[in-house]
């Protein structure tokens, strides 16, 4: 198996329609800060070995994140014939909505049985916890591209929003009893109302 092709030493990229690109466009950029987070959501899943059940969570998002780097290679604002256009398929090659409840139904079971913070987390309490929260802010980022026209699909930016959301949730999970982040526990009064602030949205 060859690795390599050389058909990118030109400073192009393929997109799933076969349509070639610069390296640099935007779209490659989404892909890339896709491709990013994947791969951070690996690192948080090596990181995992004393939370199977998180562990078995960020493999299935890995899986997810392939789906939507295939929906973001197959943009419609692309030049390729629409005729050409490879088929997508709603939770096979583009993100459906049940992926996006899957995230916060997540969310929810978390907060529903964990206390914590009420204001902004400070990173890096362990190891899994900042891997998390680095994943947190490169899906931001790929959130950001996304909403910036590479990505047309209101179902897929509001999935890269619920898992940006999801890995905050998640990374302070991992934290135990938030040494750093436990000046911040919900005060009585937020207690009382369940309210929990997640990062701005």
């Amino acid at each position: 198996m060859k690795v390599y092709t050389r058909k990118g030493d030109d400073g192009t990229t393929s997109l799933r329609t076969g349509e070639r690109v610069r390296k640099d466009d935007a779209q490659i950029e989404l892909v890339g800060a896709i491709d990013e987070a994947q791969a951070f959501l690996g690192l948080a899943r090596a990181e995992a070995d004393a939370f199977p059940d998180l562990g078995e969570l960020l493999a299935r998002l890995e899986r997810d994140l392939w789906i939507l780097m295939a929906e973001a290679t197959t943009a419609a604002g692309t030049d390729a014939d629409a005729n050409s256009r490879p088929k997508v398929v709603p939770g096979e090659t583009a993100v459906d909505q049940a992926m996006v409840d899957a995230l916060e139904a997540a969310i929810d079971e978390h907060v529903a049985r964990e206390r914590f913070p009420t204001s902004f987390a400070v990173p890096g309490e362990n190891r899994l916890s900042a891997t998390l929260d680095v994943a947190r802010t490169v899906v931001r980022r790929a959130e950001r591209l996304a909403v910036g026209g590479t990505l047309e699909s209101e179902v897929a930016r509001a999935y890269l929003n619920r898992l940006s959301d999801l890995c905050w949730v998640l990374a302070r999970s991992v934290e135990g009893e938030h040494r750093v982040n436990k000046r911040t526990r919900r005060p009585r009064s937020a207690r009382a109302s369940g309210e929990v602030q997640l990062p701005s949205s």
